[in-house]
């Protein structure tokens, strides 16, 4: 075995072991650089220099500021006149608690961008009144987990900022309109889910659809909705970056919670912030110590090593599209969203794009594979954290998940086959 060889086989599988072994993800990652850094005979100076290297970027500035703005708002009331306006648009139908479930994170998602936060906002809310209604408590934890991951395609969504960060040089503003068709295909696709479920089990509707209330509801909902048009419009139109319209969206969220919903206080204003310094935190140790991976992986060619091994295998760009899906999705259960992004962008993205998928889409694609990631077992957060705010056993969460699976599965055939989905926003508004 060649030097490199040997290097790369300390790196992976003492990273490997260490995931095994449930390390946090973080120590893995530096661990695991340090041992082939060692292995190497490079100098330790590298670690500091690369994990301050990592996290010397504008556009990375934009994480804390998205963040923030998604705790702030979050729980500042936003969510109760988030569920009513979606009960207002969507709640008539058969199932209706189920599409208001859907459609409100939809919108939430677009103030969030997370779906832990999501699941465990939305879900406090939504998931009794749909026990209460006649609802299985296992079906309406299931449908408000599958539906948080629109909110990681909606943007502002601070995980395409890590990417495009991660890609070096994709445009944030082409990634947030690359995200709205697939959130809405996807919220779609989840509605005929929970449509053809609530059919066959005699689910409640709600109360018929009323334009009056729609208008009523729309208009109390506004301040929320317009955060998000803050961001997008401020970033497309090119009047400002990601970074300095996340930080007025901060701003403008504080503002409407404090002072417009009332849903804060100053009290709660500061504990906000301490639990975005938490956060924080951990975005950033993961960010830096990935760096760290990333340089291991880049010296000894990892990528090109990659490309020719997948390749190698097939010059079918179908299969080889499909095979990137599986890897993404692999990842998915063994490792958390953030650290698949900042370690598998720089490998799998030149293969991507050496089969004609525009990095924009590829994005889209990784974000997806991830948020499917988050739903499945052994390390899916989402699937944890709906488990605990529903009561129910993570069994019967993972059994009645299984049809909203295949759901999110055949939207992501969609976005890997069909460009126009993920590229028809960013080709029309940002050229």
């Amino acid at each position: 075995m060649s030097v490199n060889g040997a290097a790369i086989a300390v790196l992976l599988i003492s990273f490997l072991i260490m995931i095994l072994l449930r390390f946090p993800i973080a120590y893995a990652v530096a661990l695991s650089s340090i041992f082939c850094l060692l292995y190497q005979g490079l100098p330790l100076t590298t670690v500091c220099q690369q994990m301050v290297k990592g996290i010397s970027s504008f556009s990375l500035m934009a994480v804390p500021f998205f963040i923030t703005m998604g705790c702030l708002m979050g729980s500042g009331g936003i969510s109760d006149k988030l569920i009513k306006l979606a009960d207002a648009c969507v709640g008539w139908m058969t199932g209706g608690m189920a599409m208001v479930n859907i459609v409100a994170s939809y919108f939430f998602g677009g103030i969030s961008g997370s779906a832990s936060a999501d699941t465990a906002s939305l879900g406090s809310i939504l998931i009794p009144m749909m026990v209460d209604q006649g609802y299985d408590d296992d079906f309406s934890t299931a449908v408000t987990i599958t539906s948080s991951c629109e909110g990681l395609l909606v943007p502002p969504s601070h995980n395409m900022v890590i990417y495009a960060m991660s890609a070096g040089g994709v445009s944030v503003g082409s990634l947030f309109l690359a995200g709205y068709a697939p959130g809405a295909l996807l919220a779609a696709s989840l509605m005929i889910g929970s449509y053809v479920i609530s059919k066959r089990r005699h689910y409640p509707k709600g109360e018929r659809f009323s334009l009056k209330r729609l208008a009523k509801q729309l208009a109390e909902s506004f301040w929320a909705l317009a955060a998000v048009i803050i961001v997008v419009v401020g970033v497309v139109g090119g009047w400002f970056t990601a970074t300095e319209s996340a930080a007025i969206a901060v701003i403008y969220s504080l503002i409407v919670s404090v002072f417009i919903y009332k849903g804060l206080d100053w009290k709660g204003v500061w504990k906000n912030l301490e639990q975005c310094v938490d956060t924080l935190s951990i975005v950033l140790i993961l960010i830096s110590s990935s760096s760290i991976f990333g340089y291991c992986l880049t010296t000894l060619h990892v990528p090109d090593l990659a490309a020719n091994a997948i390749i190698g295998l097939t010059d079918n760009p179908i299969l080889i599209a499909l095979l990137l899906n599986v890897i993404l999705l692999f990842l998915g259960c063994i490792m958390d969203m953030a650290p698949i992004i900042l370690i598998a962008t720089p490998i799998l993205l030149p293969i991507a794009t050496s089969i004609g998928i525009d990095p924009v889409q590829f994005g889209i694609m990784i974000v997806l594979n991830c948020g499917i990631g988050l739903l499945t077992p052994p390390v899916g957060a989402v699937l944890f954290i709906g488990s605990a705010v529903g009561k129910v056993k993570m069994e019967r969460v993972v059994k009645a998940t299984l049809p909203f699976y295949a759901c999110m599965v055949v939207v992501l055939m969609m976005i890997t086959f069909i460009p126009e989905i993920s590229m028809f926003l960013p080709n029309l508004l940002m050229k």
